[in-house]
């Protein structure tokens, strides 16, 4: 099918994503910007949790997965013959935002504590990190997913939850209710936050389309930084929030975006940690080479004007 297509005609590519949240900016964004059709693709974006998506990807239902983290490098070491092929960012966002009577950390085991995205995804594995990391044991608190941000919000105001983890725009609003910053995860944890991931059939049969998405997405980064009234109006749109909490979450959002999109070996190593960490594998002893291909993301970059070297 795809080998007979004329040059002229757009091509047509499906992109699994877990749903509208900063991590997926740059896809609605290269979606909204016309960016996709730009490049000579015709990209239709699709909601799927991993569990489905990666499946699908395997069973080449969908060609990507708008996505790069612990579920993904986990599928990859399944034996599911995929790459990391573009990072959005490495750095996460989240803090752990809690009751305003509790004290320390401590205060929070074994009481309720939201998450969104499932657990063993982004967020999860992030707080898990960061919980380790001050040296707390991060099987001592009780993790509950939630599948939609206002749900957990409304649990944390209603009291039901004692804490919940918390990116913008959210974040703006629940430190403005009075509610209590219990861990800065965004500063301790390096981490890839959404990405793209694809077979590597496809990089092999379809370089210039691979790239033809890297680029579309890295050019919607691009155009991010040099529109923030266009962005602020993505962002109010996508996060159903306020022009204020956009403005915030632009503001936040410039240092997370700010990366050329080539995979980085560190970003890696840290999803095979959170993977040790949760005892899916034994060690993170596993070559790069074997999770991500850097080479299309570099030389888009390169094109894109980045100093890659």
């Amino acid at each position: 099918m795809h080998g007979s297509l004329a040059l002229s005609q757009e091509r047509k590519v499906s992109i699994a994503y877990a749903g509208p949240s900063l991590i997926a900016l740059p896809f609605l964004a290269a979606q909204e910007w016309k960016l996709f059709s730009q490049n000579g693709l015709s990209a239709q974006l699709i909601v799927m949790t991993f569990t489905i998506s990666i499946p699908a990807l395997s069973a080449e239902q969908v060609e990507y997965l708008g996505g790069v983290g612990p579920a993904t490098v986990s599928a990859t070491l399944r034996g599911i013959p995929a790459r990391a092929v573009w990072f959005s960012s490495d750095k996460v966002l989240w803090s752990l935002m809690a009751q305003p009577q509790m004290k320390t950390l401590t205060d929070l085991r074994q009481k309720p504590i939201g998450i969104t995205g499932g657990l063993g995804a982004t967020g999860h594995v992030a707080l898990l990190l960061a919980l380790e990391k001050v040296g707390q044991d991060s099987k001592a608190f009780a993790i509950t997913p939630f599948t939609g941000v206002s749900d957990m919000i409304q649990a944390l105001e209603s009291g039901y939850l004692s804490a919940a983890m918390i990116q913008p725009p959210q974040l703006f609003y629940v430190i403005g209710k009075g509610f209590k910053e219990m861990l800065n995860v965004a500063s301790m944890i390096e981490m890839p936050v959404g990405g793209l991931t694809t077979l590597t059939k496809t990089i092999q049969n379809r370089p210039q389309e691979v790239r033809a998405v890297i680029k579309s997405v890295q050019q919607a980064k691009q155009r991010m930084f040099k529109s923030q009234e266009e962005t602020v109006g993505l962002i109010m749109k996508i996060g159903n929030t306020d022009r204020e909490a956009a403005l915030k979450t632009y503001n936040t959002l410039r240092d997370v975006l700010a990366g050329d999109g080539r995979p980085t070996r560190a970003g890696i190593e840290n999803i095979l940690k959170a993977l040790v960490l949760q005892g899916r594998i034994l060690s993170t002893n596993v070559p790069f080479e074997d999770i991500a291909d850097t080479r299309l993301a570099t030389e888009v970059a390169r094109e894109l004007g980045y100093r890659v070297q």
